[in-house]
């Protein structure tokens, strides 16, 4: 089994979506975490009706610094996902095991101000974004951890923004 972690800055929402959705699509496959940079103490309540909506579990979630994975003690990690632009750009810990660091930005929704509908869909647009993405690792196999190009390969995912056709 190998472990992913999902890291933005306030491990909130999209970090949070992505520790959810990998759970979800990957089972067995992959153990999924997240954290942040400045953890904000609690998640985005509008990312857990986001999960909600789509059927995957909203409890047991919490925001937590990546301190947590950072130390001897810690899970050896795989490949650590930066899903926002302002992580992607802080030093980052040495992670133990020296994983796999990709970037898969995608825009912030608990940046989007307005009524229920507003914030709702723009964390459908980043669940749905991240699902794409999630579900293109998932196809890759496991043999992506040790292709020379694997890096790259994981990197590129991060560009999937379109729907699938």
């Amino acid at each position: 089994m190998r472990n992913v972690l999902f890291v933005c800055t306030a491990n909130s929402a999209r970090s949070i979506l992505g520790e959810a959705l990998l759970k979800h699509v990957a089972g067995e496959r992959f153990q999924s975490f997240s954290a942040g940079s400045t953890p904000r103490g609690m998640v985005n309540p509008d990312a857990l009706a986001c999960l909600g909506r789509h059927g995957l579990e909203t409890v047991g979630y919490r925001s937590k610094s990546w301190e947590e994975f950072a130390g001897h003690d810690a899970a050896q990690m795989d490949l650590i996902v930066t899903v926002c632009d302002s992580a992607a750009g802080e030093a980052c810990p040495i992670w133990p095991g020296h994983p796999l660091v990709v970037h898969w930005g995608i825009p912030d929704p608990a940046a989007v101000e307005g009524d229920d509908n507003e914030r709702a869909a723009a964390f459908d647009l980043a669940y749905e974004r991240m699902a794409r993405r999630i579900s293109a690792f998932v196809e890759l196999g496991d043999e992506v951890f040790d292709d020379p190009e694997g890096k790259q390969v994981l990197a590129d995912i991060g560009r999937i923004t379109d729907r699938a056709a």
